[in-house]
């Protein structure tokens, strides 16, 4: 589908809007700002917020997964862990160098951010479950976007070029200047002050639409408060929640 200009009172909403035309979360579109709007004044003179949006697409070629560049990589992982290796024992997990799947999605992180015309380091951390993926220097918060959305957009090109061969595949998770941390922090406070003005009030409060992962952070906050209800509702990646108190009886 070709890209499209979509109107809005504001830039969310019009963004809102992108995302239930093209069915996708906001991180897989690609959005271009033409105009901010204004609210004008008493109503008079008021502009409407203007983008364009379409499915978001990349050249994944020539962004560092070539053999050669990968071959260069693990040997170099192999030959900082030889060098690095202390004389005493530790433990195997600590000692594991990355994974092929870790070091190709380091490349082409590195490879899209050249492309950006941005010089971050990448670092790698690997657990069992998933691999993060921190990109350094980014202090001003270009890389993080309003509400993560920059960093959510590259995590999901990431995981669909990398797991896409199949094998073994695992979770990556693209992080910068600890921001996902900062942001789980934030949520879970955040659920917790709604939750005390729905027990206050006695009733329900909806939280703005967010994507799955923080909508998970919410449930999680609350789950064990025996006066309150968390529920999803709504279509879709942005789906919003609802903290309600529990009836008695």
């Amino acid at each position: 589908m070709h890209a499209i200009e979509i109107e809005g009172k504001t830039i969310d909403e019009a963004i809102e809007k992108a995302c239930e035309e093209f069915q996708m979360p906001r991180e897989k579109l690609n959005i271009e700002i033409i105009s901010e709007g204004a609210s004008g004044f008493l109503g008079l003179g008021a502009k409407k917020a203007r983008i364009k949006a379409g499915v978001m697409s990349i050249d994944v070629s020539n962004l560092g997964l070539s053999s050669h560049a990968l071959k260069k990589e693990e040997m170099q992982e192999g030959k900082e862990g030889a060098e690095t290796a202390p004389e005493t024992p530790v433990s195997s997990e600590s000692q594991a160098p990355a994974t092929t799947v870790a070091i190709q999605a380091k490349l082409f992180l590195e490879g899209l951010l050249a492309r950006m015309s941005l010089d971050c380091p990448v670092t790698v951390e690997e657990t069992a479950d998933s691999i993060v993926l921190n990109i350094n220097g980014d202090g001003g918060g270009l890389l993080i976007g309003k509400r993560g959305q920059n960093l959510d957009a590259m995590q999901y090109i990431v995981n669909k070029v990398v797991n896409r061969a199949g094998g073994d595949r695992k979770m990556i998770v693209i992080d910068s200047e600890a921001y996902r941390k900062r942001r789980e922090e934030s949520l879970i406070s955040m659920a917790e002050k709604l939750g005390d003005k729905v027990k206050r009030t006695k009733k329900p409060v909806t939280v703005s639409h967010m994507h799955a992962h923080d909508r998970r952070i919410i449930h999680l906050a609350l789950q064990n408060d025996e006066k309150l209800i968390t529920k999803s509702r709504g279509e879709g990646e942005y789906r919003k929640i609802i903290i309600m108190p529990v009836k008695k009886g």
